[in-house]
């Protein structure tokens, strides 16, 4: 009987530290509150701040006069007139477009290709446009640009826009040819119709654009480019919650007819 009046006694203090412990109705400690996503954080500011480079048409251009135009520009912006906020696109350089973008931006836009090295640093969106390098040159020299083996040639001059995906696909693949580097993308096609250089490899879809825009150059074989990629939008790297929302939407215009609607002008 004394055991089990102790018991007793040890139940009630217990109860009673238990008591003192927790103040009946307080309940578990409050959970911390989620910190915003950046979907929340575009809507609150108000506006989505999209970097674009502004040099490469038919996705991206920013002419003399700071206005913007392409295809990925007006997709932006009918990204954010969904979101009800207004976009600001963000100059920035193929050089320095990871930098920008994850000190600057909500969303990269402008024929941004997937990459691995890349995707270390952001996600990507679902791609919207399957692309590859081909060359574009002088239309009297398409022939003899038909294959990397006639292009990796002593004297063959073959220029390229620094810190893109261009470079690195002539710097991995030339050995012998002169690398020819040209600092503004709007005006390297021109340096290929004055004959200082002799050819340029780039996306199929940008060396289309480019031959229609100057009789002078021919793209050749764009319809079977050297490499696969594919083009997407670049998100902030762990937001699954802004890239699911950019996702959707992007679907949503690849088959409502809006994608259609807004690159029809540009390339058909």
């Amino acid at each position: 009987m004394k055991w089990k009046a102790f018991a007793v006694a040890l139940a009630v203090v217990l109860v009673g530290i238990g008591a003192v412990a927790i103040p009946r109705g307080t309940g578990a400690p409050a959970a911390k509150p989620e910190a915003l996503n950046r979907l929340d954080q575009v809507v609150q500011r108000g506006e989505l701040r999209v970097c674009s480079t502004g040099d490469y048409r038919p996705y991206t251009y920013r002419d003399a006069a700071g206005a913007w135009s392409g295809i990925d520009i007006d997709m932006a912006h009918d990204l954010a007139g969904k979101l009800g906020v207004r976009a600001v696109i963000v100059p920035t350089t193929w050089k320095t477009l990871m930098r920008d973008f994850e000190a600057k931006c909500d969303i990269a836009v402008g024929g941004v290709s997937i990459t691995l090295e890349r995707a270390k640093q952001a996600f990507f969106s679902r791609a919207y446009a399957v692309d590859g390098k081909t060359p574009i040159t002088r239309c009297e020299n398409a022939e003899r640009f038909q294959t990397l083996e006639q292009i990796d040639r002593p004297g063959v001059r073959v220029i390229v826009n620094p810190g893109g995906t261009n470079e690195q696909f002539a710097r991995a693949n030339l050995r012998q040819a002169t690398i020819v580097e040209h600092p503004d993308n709007n005006t390297i096609f021109e340096q290929i119709v004055a004959g200082n250089a002799d050819l340029m490899m780039t996306d199929a879809a940008e060396t289309k654009w480019q031959a229609k825009q100057h009789p002078e150059l021919c793209s050749v074989h764009p319809d079977q480019p050297f490499t696969f990629a594919e083009k997407a939008y670049l998100v902030p790297r762990g937001d699954v919650v802004f890239q699911q929302y950019v996702d959707q939407w992007l679907n949503l215009a690849l088959h409502d007819g809006t994608y259609d609607r807004i690159s029809g002008p540009w390339i058909g």
